[in-house]
C-alpha cells in the first residue's frame, strides 16, 4: 500500500515538473517580472541606468534566467565592441562601472586610473603629455575626485592676487596645459602683478602712454611674449640716431618704467 502512494505522489511531482516546465516555455518572461524579485535594481536602473534604461531593456542584457539558462550575466563585450571604442578595450570594467549605474563610476578599485581616463579622455592625455607640468605626475583622481567633477584650482593653488576666484584661473591657464599661459587681450593687469609685482607697480607710477596698457596689449596672446620697440613705435628718431643707438633701451632704459 506504502509503495503504491509513493508511485502516486511521484506521479503527481512529473506532472507538475512537466507542467512547469510547458508554463515556462509558453508564458517567457516579461519585463514586468523583473521588479518582482528585483525591485531594488530596478529603482537603481530606472534612476540611474542611462542608456541602460533607455537604449537596452533587462530583457535584452540578460538573455538567460536560472534555472533555464546559466549565462544570466552577459559580458560588457557583447554591446560594447572592443574595435568600437579605445575605452572599450580596457579589462575589468567591473572595476569603475556597475552596470545598473553605468556613469556613476567608482575610482576606488582601479589604482592604474590614468590609462583607463585617457582612453576617453585622449584629448587631454595629449595635452598632459605635450605640456609636461607637475599636473601630468598626478593621477587623473587627485583632481577628479568623482567622475565628472573637478576641483577648483584654489583648492589646491592660491590665488596670485587677493579675490581671484577659480573662474578667473581659466582666463590664462588650462589645467591640462597649466604651463602655456594663454590670455585676451583684456586680461586684468593685477592678474599679472601677483608674479610681477615690480613691473606693475613701475607701470602704474609710469606717466607715459605706456601707463594706460594693459600688460596683455604688448605681451600679447601668450606669456612670455616681449615684442620689440618697433611693434608698435617704428623707428621714431633720426636714422644716424637709430644706428648710433640700435637698443632702445639702451636710453629708455624699462618700457615698464621709461626714462624720457
Amino acid at each position: 500500500m506504502k509503495w503504491n502512494k509513493c508511485l502516486v505522489v511521484g506521479a503527481i511531482l512529473m506532472f507538475l515538473n512537466a507542467g512547469i516546465a510547458v508554463a515556462a516555455e509558453e508564458a517567457p518572461l516579461a519585463l514586468s517580472d523583473c521588479n518582482k524579485c528585483h525591485s531594488a535594481i530596478v529603482t537603481d536602473v530606472t534612476l540611474n541606468g542611462g542608456l541602460h534604461l533607455s537604449a537596452v531593456s533587462c530583457l535584452e542584457c540578460h538573455l538567460e534566467h536560472p534555472p533555464v539558462g546559466t549565462e544570466a550575466i552577459p559580458e560588457c563585450g557583447m554591446c560594447h565592441a572592443a574595435g568600437d571604442n579605445a575605452h572599450y578595450r580596457v579589462d575589468n570594467c567591473l572595476s569603475c562601472h556597475n552596470p545598473h549605474h553605468p556613469r556613476a563610476i567608482d575610482f576606488a578599485a582601479d589604482a592604474q586610473v590614468n590609462p583607463v581616463c585617457v582612453s576617453c579622455h585622449a584629448n587631454e592625455g595629449e595635452q598632459l603629455r605635450e605640456y609636461p607640468s607637475k599636473h601630468s605626475d598626478l593621477s587623473c583622481t587627485a583632481c577628479h575626485l568623482t567622475h565628472g567633477e573637478y576641483l577648483s584650482c584654489l583648492e589646491c593653488h592660491g590665488p596670485h592676487v587677493e579675490g581671484q576666484t577659480y573662474q578667473d584661473c581659466f582666463t590664462c591657464h588650462k589645467p591640462h596645459k597649466p604651463t602655456l599661459v594663454r590670455y585676451p587681450e583684456t586680461a586684468p593687469v593685477s592678474y599679472c602683478s601677483g608674479c610681477h609685482p615690480k613691473a606693475t607697480k613701475d607701470l602704474a607710477q609710469n606717466r607715459t602712454r605706456h601707463h594706460d596698457l594693459t600688460c596683455a596689449y604688448c605681451h600679447k596672446t601668450q606669456h612670455k611674449a616681449i615684442p620689440t620697440c618697433e611693434t608698435c613705435h617704428g623707428e621714431p628718431h633720426e636714422k644716424s640716431m637709430h644706428q648710433a643707438f640700435p637698443a632702445c633701451l639702451q636710453c629708455h632704459v624699462d618700457p615698464h618704467a621709461l626714462a624720457k
